[in-house]
């Protein structure tokens, strides 16, 4: 799994899209912004979550905190963050090379409309140092992604934030 299998995928399915390998860890939101020079809310941060008896992937903008709130109406379940092992285990992927695409097994994906304000985004792609470039709509089209909207209101969070 991990690289392999998606480089095999978009063999397969868009073979147009270069998966691009970097010398630089691309682990985290602020070092991928880095290694891929774009901003960090350009990043496409995949998060592996349990919501009742379904794992899922979420696929939402790099800064984007998850409204615990939107999550439950959405999908009348609290999300439960999976723990690293679960994560490689169920994704193929090991944490930080999350992504929806070549995984070990097949899992729903919500991509969150963060994402949307951009005409390109920046998914992981199987490795701690892999992404692939890829317009928000490609990406859901690809791997069957229903739109969804469970990030926070960034004025909202902000104005929480500044509140005593």
């Amino acid at each position: 799994m991990t690289l392999s299998s998606v480089q095999a995928f978009f063999a397969e399915h868009a073979p147009d899209i270069e998966v691009i390998v970097t010398e630089a860890s691309s682990a985290t939101v602020p070092l991928a912004a880095v290694a891929h020079g774009v901003e960090p809310d350009q990043i496409a941060k995949s998060i592996c979550l349990r919501a009742g008896e379904e794992t899922m992937i979420v696929v939402m903008a790099g800064t984007a905190r998850l409204d615990n709130r939107k999550f439950r109406s959405q999908f009348s379940a609290k999300p439960r963050m999976l723990g690293g092992d679960d994560v490689v285990e169920i994704t193929g992927h090991p944490v930080g090379g999350v992504c929806p695409f070549g995984l070990a097994s097949p899992l729903p994906v919500y991509c969150d409309i963060s994402l949307q304000r951009f005409d390109q985004v920046v998914p992981a792609a199987g490795a701690t140092n892999s992404a692939v470039r890829i317009s928000p709509s490609r990406l859901a089209n690809l791997t069957g992604a229903v739109w969804i909207d469970v990030a926070q209101d960034a004025v909202a969070a902000n104005e929480a934030q500044s509140s005593p």
